[in-house]
């Protein structure tokens, strides 16, 4: 028993070393047969892109919004002479519209053309024209029968109408070289301002303007001048204070005419009447600048309508030191009467060729008699009832926008 045991642990312990030789040489011995390779494995796709979201058409830049254009302020057209003297001679209308309204109330006796007379007087029209005036105007009416105020109103505007007219009141101008206008007048006058007004119409039609700034004694008008001239856009011709002011209105054509300016407007002194240093000085300006230029197209005095009387005294000296061929008379909308205006034509045998009915630049008008008168008696016509029968009033005596009025 104890022998079999034994041959039973023998075999166990063979098995076991056997077993163990067998696992070495399988780790360290010949090499196990090759595995048969494993085909390649086929390159992996790329992974897809992912797909793009659907691209929306893009809209339209959105412009940003242009703010809104400030609107421009309405073009006013210009008034026409009629309306323009309408607005402008409420003072000259007060002060001879109402007196000759209460004088027509009367009826016409005597007293109605005594009183006439001295209305036109105290309306700066003189004493010797007034009285003239009065005496045709009378004896118009009795050869034309004229028996009521209305009537005889009527009678009066067209008698004064007709002593305001003159066969030509344009400005003279050359055709094929530089215009030359002498400009004169008293200081205050509005002189240097109508000057700076002629230049800045003359411009706006597209003209080329220069001024001769010949006002030497004052630096100041120089000054003024130049100021007017940047803001019309013509160009000024001065000197120092106290050049001579021949010299200034010389170089003011030499340089206008070799620009080939259409239009030289020479500024003189504002000389009082009664200096005659400064009125032969005057005279001078004038003969060097024709020496130059030929005779001067215009000579033209400006009057300060408010004046009254004392303008007319001023004026014949003028008259008597250049040959005055025009006037422009400013500040007509002011507390000027209105009277002077026939007096100037009356006394002094010069057109009325400008005048001055306000500040702005359009408010230097032409001189337009028909609308002058029209605008002086249109309050008669408007507001008082000189007789019951209203039909006996003129139809030109209504305002001017009123005309087409049944």
């Amino acid at each position: 028993m104890e022998d079999l045991i034994l041959v039973l642990l023998v075999v166990l312990g063979l098995l076991v070393i056997g077993g163990v030789g067998f696992v070495v040489v399988r780790r360290g011995g010949a090499p196990a047969p090759p595995r048969e390779p494993e085909a390649p494995a086929e390159p992996e796709a790329p992974p897809a892109e992912p797909e793009a979201p659907p691209v929306e058409p893009e809209a339209p830049p959105v412009e940003p919004e242009a703010p809104p254009e400030p609107e421009a302020p309405p073009v006013e057209e210009p008034l026409a002479p009629a309306e323009r003297f309408w607005q402008r001679l409420g003072r000259a209308r007060s002060n001879l519209g109402d007196a000759v309204v209460g004088i027509f109330r009367q009826g016409l006796t005597e007293e109605t053309w005594e009183e006439l007379e001295e209305s036109l007087i105290a309306a700066d029209v003189g004493v010797e024209a007034s009285t003239e005036f009065v005496a045709g105007l009378k004896e118009r009416c009795r050869a034309e029968g004229v028996r009521t105020g209305e009537q005889a109103l009527a009678l009066l505007k067209e008698v004064m109408r007709l002593e305001l007219e003159v066969t030509d009141r344009t400005l003279a101008r050359r055709e094929d070289d530089t215009t030359v206008w002498l400009v004169t007048g008293v200081n205050g006058t509005g002189k240097t301002t109508s000057i700076g007004k002629l230049a800045a119409r003359a411009v706006r039609d597209d003209e080329s303007v220069v001024l001769a700034a010949a006002d030497t004694f004052r630096a100041a008008a120089a000054d003024q001048l130049e100021r007017w001239g940047e803001s019309a856009g013509a160009r000024v011709v001065r000197a120092g204070e106290g050049a001579d002011p021949a010299s200034v209105a010389f170089d003011g054509f030499a340089s206008a005419r070799a620009a080939g300016a259409d239009l030289l407007l020479v500024d003189t002194a504002g000389r009082l009447q009664n200096k005659t240093a400064l009125m032969d000085e005057l005279r001078k300006v004038k003969r060097v600048l024709e020496r130059e230029a030929g005779p001067c197209d215009e000579v033209l005095l400006v009057l300060d309508a408010t004046t009254g009387q004392n303008g007319l005294s001023q004026a014949r000296a003028f008259l008597e030191a250049v040959d005055v061929t025009g006037v422009i008379l400013t500040k007509l909308d002011g507390t000027a009467r209105g009277g002077i205006v026939v007096a100037i034509q009356r006394q002094l045998g010069i057109p009325v060729k400008l005048v001055g009915l306000g500040e702005s630049i359009d408010d230097l008008a032409e001189f337009d008699p028909q609308a002058f008168v029209d605008a002086l008696f249109e309050e008669v016509a408007q507001d008082v009832s000189l007789e019951d029968d209203r039909s006996a009033v003129a139809p030109d005596s209504r305002r001017p926008d009123q005309a087409d009025e049944g």
